[in-house]
């Protein structure tokens, strides 16, 4: 099969709807040799995350994907969320409007959530000479939202050199706005229903991305498929609304200049109070029925991934926690994987909502008190020097 080479690979692509599908090397393609992969991530995030910024560190990730899908004219791409970080496909025709999009979020963050933010815009050409690839498949949870997988190991090494200070995008020497449209974190965190969430990485051993880890995915997908809805975080009602605004001051330093900050924290104040109005009375206003789009917006979340490794946000009793735990520890304990998890009562999200009119918002899930970034700092400690030293 000839290698895809334009702007429309992702688009093209096959989807699967069945998550177990992430273990199908099948379903995965190569990304075109010329694409780009545009990375980030918040440096010592658990620090921020200890100190309470975590729907900052959370806003920033999300702010990557948002930045670089609105300069690409949200097209049809790629796109991981690490909670503390991203990345997103890029093929060449956008390239020098991603490296814009990078270094602007990168100096948003910065001036705005106060955290730093590395950016980096790593070449497939590179990648692939160093013996990776990033092999990518398209996940349908339904028909209106579509979440990429990427295995081969070129995204986890694209991260490392960038922590190593490779490929960086540096903030711009002069204030540069990104185009944030459509970002916003207005949810109170998410109540556990089951017990616990829990946010698990397992990445492949020495061994490698080979069967014995696949079955290992399947099986951890598998004992979290054995309660309501695939262990899924957030209700299938989706969360109820309340009228707090902790998140409005964040949403409005994204989507407003200074001088005109007040009256976006006051338009999006009128919004919260106008869909707790609607879905408490269970009014429907002319064209948004409040109900459906927190439907969609459960059926939407991002709460499993596969980026080089497994990643859950999952709500899980004590029985499925000790199952889960038992066997990751196993695999560990055989070389099959290195795995972080960290425990937590509630679920956070972000979201990337272009217009609540559509059904293909998009929702980011974490846990609310430092979810993957946590996980990651209880595997980092696993990690053999030679890949610890980049971290």
């Amino acid at each position: 099969m000839a290698e895809p080479s334009n702007d429309d690979f992702f688009h093209k692509l096959s989807g699967f709807t069945r998550f177990e599908g992430v273990t199908d090397s099948a379903n995965y393609q190569p990304l075109p040799g010329d694409w780009l992969i545009a990375i980030a991530d918040i440096v010592s995030s658990t620090k921020a995350i200890a100190a309470g910024h975590y729907k900052s560190v959370n806003m920033a990730g999300a702010s990557v994907i948002s930045a670089v899908l609105n300069a690409l004219d949200r097209g049809d791409y790629p796109f991981a969320f690490g909670g503390d970080g991203a990345l997103v496909a890029v093929p060449p025709s956008g390239e020098e409007r991603a490296r814009q999009a990078l270094s602007a979020v990168r100096g948003w963050v910065m001036e705005e959530l106060q955290l730093d933010l590395r950016t980096a815009l790593v070449p497939m050409t590179a990648i692939r000479d160093e013996g990776f690839d990033v092999q990518v498949a398209r996940f349908n949870p339904n028909d209106h939202v579509s979440y990429a997988m990427f295995s081969g190991g070129g995204t986890s090494w694209a991260e490392r050199q960038m922590k190593e200070g490779r490929f960086i995008v540096e903030a711009p020497p002069e204030k540069a706005e990104p185009d944030l449209t459509g970002l916003s974190c207005r949810w109170n965190p998410i109540k556990a229903q089951n017990g616990e969430i829990i946010s698990i990485i397992a990445i492949p051993g020495e061994a490698g991305n080979g069967p014995q880890f696949q079955q290992l995915v399947a099986d951890i997908i598998a004992i979290s498929a054995e309660q309501s809805r695939d262990s899924h975080p957030v209700p299938v009602e989706g969360p109820t609304p309340a009228l707090r605004f902790d998140g409005v001051d964040i949403e409005a330093r994204a989507l407003a200049a200074p001088a005109n900050r007040w009256w976006r924290k006051l338009l999006i104040d009128a919004q919260v109070i106008l869909l707790w109005s609607l879905d408490k009375f269970r009014v429907r206003a002319a064209f948004f029925d409040a109900k459906a789009y927190r439907r969609d917006l459960a059926a939407n979340s991002d709460f499993r991934k596969f980026d080089d490794g497994l990643k859950m946000t999952i709500d899980v009793d004590a029985e499925h926690l000790e199952r889960i735990e038992a066997r990751l520890r196993q695999a560990e304990a055989e070389g099959v994987c290195r795995f972080g998890l960290h425990r937590q009562d509630s679920a956070l999200m972000t979201c990337f909502v272009p217009t609540p009119l559509m059904r293909d918002h998009m929702h980011f899930i974490d846990g609310a008190s430092g979810g993957y970034a946590m996980a990651a700092m209880a595997l980092r400690g696993k990690r053999p020097p030679a890949l610890a030293a980049g971290e």
